[in-house]
């Protein structure tokens, strides 16, 4: 394993380099894009104004969103103003990944579902309290146990502006698990249908062999040191880890599923953050799982590339419009992280 690759799984696992995700967007886009690739195909009478970047090309539009407007919506997303159609009653929620934030996440999906004719609501969340600017844009750093509260203050605030009685919740890496603490504990099964989730991990990760280092650490004697140095640096890094009292939680009453909600699971056998990639498999007769490599073997979309996908597009699609679900085409996606 080189340095650079040992480096970026460290800062996945334990948040200890955080700045560098947010920046990310921009030098990872400025890699070859490739040729202009067509829009994804859009469903009949979906108004297609938004343009829709995929893979590296996401990854760029990203970057420029990011920097053009810190702190702002992606694409299409929080338009106040927008009622739910007949066709797509629940607004969807777009929840980000651990370190990263709405604008960064989400210039992929968000204006899919927009051109689709969702109303698309997306939130920055688990940022500690005074955290001045720029810190302020790297997100879900707070435990997940408070940035589930703040999710559940969200989706009411999009419940009341759009007169919906549920959402469907769309998240990635962090925000495919905090979310459910949040159905599961906080209220929000009677708000939430449908809940796709991009690069889960309901047994946490073992990346870069943390796991085992923690388990070692506290059998010498060092777990309260280790932790304060976790609540200090990004607490809800440690939750992630595989046999953390927080996943203990989290499948309490034999898993994480919970009754009502339909869950999709979107997995990528070249996650190089959750590991192993099978710890976001969902065993729940309400829970669908894909693996990407499964439908399509050549999408090599690593951890972060899930979300810009083009083959995690369709599926999230069919996912919360199963009744309408196209047929799959497998597109090539180049490797990245």
């Amino acid at each position: 394993m080189t340095t650079t690759s040992w480096s970026r799984r460290c800062r996945r696992a334990l948040g200890l380099a955080i700045a560098v995700t947010l920046l990310s967007a921009v030098p990872a886009a400025a890699r070859p894009a490739g040729p202009a690739r067509p829009a994804a195909p859009e469903r009949a009478g979906a108004a297609a104004s938004l343009p829709v970047p995929y893979g590296y090309a996401g990854f760029l539009a990203a970057g420029a969103n990011f920097l053009a407007h810190p702190g702002g919506a992606p694409t299409g997303a929080n338009d106040w103003s927008c009622q739910p159609s007949a066709a797509h009653p629940n607004p969807v929620v777009l929840v980000h990944g651990a370190s990263a934030n709405m604008t960064v996440n989400w210039e992929t999906l968000s204006p899919l579902l927009k051109n689709n004719g969702y109303c698309v609501f997306a939130l920055t969340y688990g940022v500690p309290a005074g955290t001045p600017f720029p810190v302020d844009q790297i997100g879900g750093r707070n435990p997940m146990e408070e940035s589930a509260a703040e999710l559940g203050g969200f989706v009411d605030q999009v419940l009341a502006a759009t007169g919906a009685s549920e959402v469907d919740i769309v998240g990635h890496s962090e925000g495919s698990l905090m979310p459910n603490y949040y159905v599961k504990f906080l209220g929000g099964a009677s708000k939430v249908r449908k809940y796709v989730g991009l690069t889960p991990l309901w047994n946490g990760s073992n990346v870069a062999f943390v796991a085992n280092l923690l388990a070692f650490a506290r059998a010498i004697g060092l777990g309260d040191l280790v932790d304060q140095i976790g609540d200090a640096v990004f607490p809800a890094a440690l939750q992630f880890v595989r046999g953390s009292d927080f996943l203990a939680k989290m499948n309490e009453g034999g898993g994480p599923a919970v009754a009502g909600v339909d869950y999709t699971m979107v997995l990528t056998k070249y996650d190089e953050a959750v590991v192993p990639y099978t710890s976001g498999l969902m065993d729940a007769p309400n829970a669908k799982n894909v693996v990407l490599q499964k439908i399509c073997p050549l999408d090599f979309s690593g951890h972060g590339m899930v979300a810009f996908s083009r083959n995690t597009a369709q599926v999230v699609l069919n996912a919360l419009d199963p009744a309408h679900a196209k047929p799959f085409v497998c597109f090539f996606v180049a490797p990245a992280p």
